[in-house]
C-alpha cells in the first residue's frame, strides 16, 4: 500500500509537459510480492501462536488429571507378555520419573518391582535395555535406591547379559551397579 501511494504522489508531482510512461513491472510488482509475503508471515505465526496458546490452555486443564492414570497404565502395561507393550511402559515410566516425588510414586505403585520382573524374564535386548533405562531413572533417588536394593535388584541387574548389539545395556547396568554399592557403603557404616 505504501509504495502505491508514494508512486500515486510522485506521479502527482511531476509537471504535465514532462508526462512519461512509467513502467510498472519491476519494482512494483516486486514490492507488492514482498508486503504480500510479509503479511502471510505475521499472519502465519499469528495462527500458531494461538494455537500454541490454546494447546497450553487445555493441557494445563487436561493433564493433571492424569498423572496416577498414567502411572498406572503404564505399571500395567509392564504385566502384559507382549515385549512391546512392556517396553512402551518402561519407557514411559523413565519420562515420568524426573523428580524424587515422583520416583517415589512409582515405587508406591509398584512399577519398581515390575521392572526388576520385567528385566529378569527380558528375552530380547531391546525389552533390556529399555527396563534397564527405567531403572537408571527410577536410581537418581536414594528411597528408590533403597526400594529397589531391598526388592533384589542388585542380582538381576548382574545376572542380565551385555549385548554386542546395544552398548547402552552395559552403560546402564555400570550405572546401576555403583548406585547400589555407593547405597551399600553408607548403610553399612551406619
Amino acid at each position: 500500500m505504501r509504495t502505491i501511494a508514494s508512486q500515486f504522489t510522485y506521479l502527482c508531482r511531476r509537471k504535465p509537459g514532462n508526462v512519461r510512461s512509467r513502467n510498472f513491472s519491476s519494482s512494483g510488482a516486486n514490492d507488492e510480492r514482498s508486503i504480500e509475503e510479509d503479511a502471510e508471515r505475521k499472519v502465519g505465526w499469528l495462527l500458531k501462536l494461538i494455537f500454541a496458546g490454546t494447546a497450553t490452555a487445555v493441557g494445563y486443564q487436561f493433564f493433571p488429571y492424569m498423572g496416577d492414570n498414567l502411572l498406572q497404565q503404564s505399571v500395567s502395561l509392564l504385566h502384559v507378555k507382549d515385549p512391546l507393550f512392556k517396553r512402551m511402559g518402561a519407557s514411559r515410566l523413565a519420562r515420568f520419573a524426573i523428580d524424587d516425588e515422583r520416583r517415589m510414586k512409582v515405587v508406591e505403585f509398584g512399577g519398581a518391582q515390575e521392572l526388576i520382573n520385567m528385566l529378569g524374564g527380558a528375552k530380547d535386548d531391546r525389552t533390556r535395555k529399555e527396563a534397564l533405562r527405567a531403572l537408571v531413572a527410577l536410581a537418581y533417588s536414594e528411597e528408590a535406591v533403597a526400594a529397589l536394593h531391598h526388592a533384589g535388584a542388585v542380582s538381576v541387574v548382574e545376572s542380565t547379559p551385555d549385548s554386542s548389539e546395544y552398548a547402552d545395556i552395559e552403560k546402564y547396568k555400570v550405572h546401576l551397579l555403583r548406585r547400589f554399592h555407593y547405597y551399600t557403603m553408607i548403610h553399612l557404616e551406619k
